[in-house]
């Protein structure tokens, strides 16, 4: 795994596919850094299979960390309400973008691309300014959905879309950016800006 640098302020994105342990290394480097944490949780237990994934995935965080829940606008209430923490773990992206593109999908047969992409990148946009102002070293988990089979249905190709464009925004920012495989994160770039 190396040895972490926790330069505040730096941004680390942790990619990868389904089941691919980007959240629990995520959570590890967190925990090792043995500073404050603040987990920010994008899901929303709409359904009792969530329900019980969210609440499975409480259990294994640490019980000294913050939790935040919230769904959308996550940099937007990050500035508005900066926190005390020094590490900030992001879970996740994938969940972040899909509300929104469901949010925008009033018809899920015709939804709408254009205003999914407004509310896509104006969240990203408040995302970065958050990574930017708020003094902490940024975990964001986040799927890389373009690996697969194309999605048979128009809301699953407009988010597939938008979180591909997400992922790259993020990434172009980060300072590194990690691809987990079966649980081995292989860093894939350093972007640092040094």
């Amino acid at each position: 795994m190396g040895q972490q640098n926790w330069t505040m302020g730096k941004l680390t994105l942790v990619l990868g596919g389904a089941r691919s342990g980007k959240s629990a290394y995520a959570e590890r480097i967190a925990a090792q850094s043995g500073a404050a944490v603040l987990y920010v949780a994008t899901a929303q237990p709409l359904d009792d299979e969530m329900r019980t994934r969210v609440a499975a995935h409480k259990l294994q965080r640490s019980v000294t960390w913050q939790t935040l829940e919230v769904a959308t606008d996550v940099g937007r209430y990050l500035l508005a309400h900066p926190p005390h923490q020094s590490v900030i773990v992001l879970d996740c992206l994938t969940l972040l973008v899909s509300n929104l593109v469901l949010q925008a999908a009033r018809d899920i047969d015709q939804p709408d691309e254009s205003a999914a992409r407004v509310m896509v990148e104006g969240e990203i946009k408040e995302l970065l300014k958050a990574i930017e102002d708020v003094p902490a070293h940024w975990l964001v988990v986040s799927n890389e959905v373009g690996h697969g089979l194309v999605p048979p249905y128009p809301v699953g190709r407009i988010f597939r879309d938008l979180l591909g464009w997400a992922n790259q925004r993020l990434a172009s920012r980060a300072d590194e950016v990690i691809w987990m495989v079966a649980g081995i994160p292989v860093p894939i770039g350093d972007y640092r800006k040094d």
